[in-house]
């Protein structure tokens, strides 16, 4: 028997995340056999191995859903459990120990690869569409490998190139401007880990969240580098950002091929890096699709149409 803990915070949130009258918690204990209970605003979830994560899962999706949206129906509810118990071909050597209590499971076979790669190689591309979990599974794999003293520190890294819009007219400093661009990394950090863990950790420089151009002259030893969004880095940038790799270093770069911000006629650092490097060893490339997305239901769809008017023209 293993225990887990979903913080949940006020009974408003309870209500949305449980529904009225507990309706959306019967529909887990329905088909999950996990007992689940509620205590001092978290959820508590006690049963076997399999159990716990598979609700686990289930409810973190919940929260997820009701964080974006707001109250969610019984069919939303039925189609995240239907999702989550349905991966039961995935191996557990796949799920990310992230902290005591709470682990995070790759939700498709694409996942699984990109987890494995990682942890398989030091120099790893992942291309794929918004919504496939390219930044948070690496965000996650790179929090499980400090936990176990496998590095000494994480560096999360992106360009500030602008999608469309203009900031430099916005107020504040240079540090200010930038924050916009990594405000997603540190989105994923604090999911895995508490506001002051974080903040203690980035005060010791054993988190870095920096953009790309803050890179170059930087040597990382024991370093687990992560660079987002790389589908806007120059071939320049892209060659600089690779260099910076120093022993005991695993570098996982990712980004998504059909989002380049880059100046017309300018080629993307993360095209040509994964035609140039592919016979490399120690390199491995991740593909994931639109059977990979794991947002709202509606992404896929999203994304199919999208890419089908492109096609089109």
């Amino acid at each position: 028997m293993i225990e887990a803990t979903i913080s949940v915070g006020s009974a408003e949130n309870l209500v949305l995340l449980l529904g009225t009258k507990d309706q959306h918690l019967k529909q887990i204990r329905g088909l999950i056999p996990a007992k689940i209970s509620t205590r001092d605003g978290k959820i508590h979830v006690l049963g076997d191995e399999d159990a716990v994560y598979q609700a686990t899962a289930v409810l973190e999706q919940l929260k997820a859903t009701v964080h974006r949206q707001g109250p969610i129906d019984p069919e939303q509810v039925s189609q995240i459990i239907q999702h989550v118990t349905s991966r039961t071909d995935l191996s557990h050597d796949d799920w990310i120990d992230i902290r005591s209590g709470r682990k995070i499971r790759p939700r498709t076979a694409g996942q699984s690869r990109y987890i494995q790669a990682i942890r398989e190689h030091d120099l790893v591309f992942c291309v794929g569409p918004a919504g496939t979990g390219k930044t948070y599974l690496a965000v996650a794999t790179a929090v499980e490998a400090l936990r176990s003293q496998q590095i000494q520190k994480i560096v999360l890294v992106r360009p500030a190139v602008e999608a469309g819009e203009s900031l430099g007219y916005l107020p504040g400093d240079l540090q200010a401007k930038i924050n916009p661009y990594l405000r997603p990394l540190f989105d994923a950090l604090r999911e895995m880990m508490d506001y002051e863990q974080v903040r203690r950790y980035m005060e010791d420089d054993v988190i870095e969240v920096v953009p790309l151009a803050y890179m170059r002259g930087r040597t990382l030893n024991g370093a687990f580098i992560i660079l987002d969004e790389a589908q806007n880095t120059t071939v320049a940038q892209m060659k600089m950002f690779l260099t910076r790799m120093g022993e005991l270093s695993k570098v996982v770069v990712s980004g998504d091929t059909s989002q380049i911000d880059l100046p017309p006629h300018t080629k993307s650092g993360l095209i040509d890096a994964t035609s140039r490097l592919r016979d490399i060893d120690g390199f491995s490339k991740v593909v994931l699709t639109g059977k990979d997305i794991v947002r709202h239901r509606l992404v896929q769809d999203i994304v199919r149409a999208y890419d089908e008017k492109g096609k089109k023209r």
